[in-house]
């Protein structure tokens, strides 16, 4: 279970790579725009929002990962404790985002599955 808890640990933190990338680079741009379904003035208004946000995301994916480095190199309690932390607020954040309006389910799921997924993986590897 330990290594599904770090495969999981590990598309958590791409997804949130991703995400970082799009808020905090791409967030102008037409297709983030119409992931986000944005317009131009809405993005150049929360550009500065998003920005902040990306990191957060970005953060979080640093933790999950390092997460498996230390697991990986016999450290399995920090290691453990690194991706509960990381993957435990990706899931809470995506929990967040279903209760923030309609239409945001999808987004939510895309963001919280893989991360529950390596929370519950590596409580089962370390019990």
């Amino acid at each position: 279970m330990r290594i599904a808890g770090w495969i999981f640990a590990a598309v958590a933190a791409a997804i949130h790579v991703y995400i970082f990338v799009l808020e905090s680079v791409r967030w102008t741009a037409p297709a983030t725009r119409a992931v986000f379904g944005t317009t131009e003035q809405q993005a150049e208004d929360t550009r500065l929002l998003a920005y902040n946000q990306g990191f957060y995301n970005l953060f979080l994916a640093v933790m999950a990962v390092l997460g498996i480095i230390f697991g990986a190199a016999g450290a399995t309690a920090v290691g453990a404790a690194l991706i509960f932390a990381g993957c435990g607020a990706m899931t809470l954040a995506g929990l967040v985002l279903i209760t923030s309006g309609p239409g945001r389910v999808r987004a939510a799921l895309v963001q919280l599955v893989a991360p529950a997924l390596a929370v519950i993986a590596t409580a089962i590897a370390v019990s």
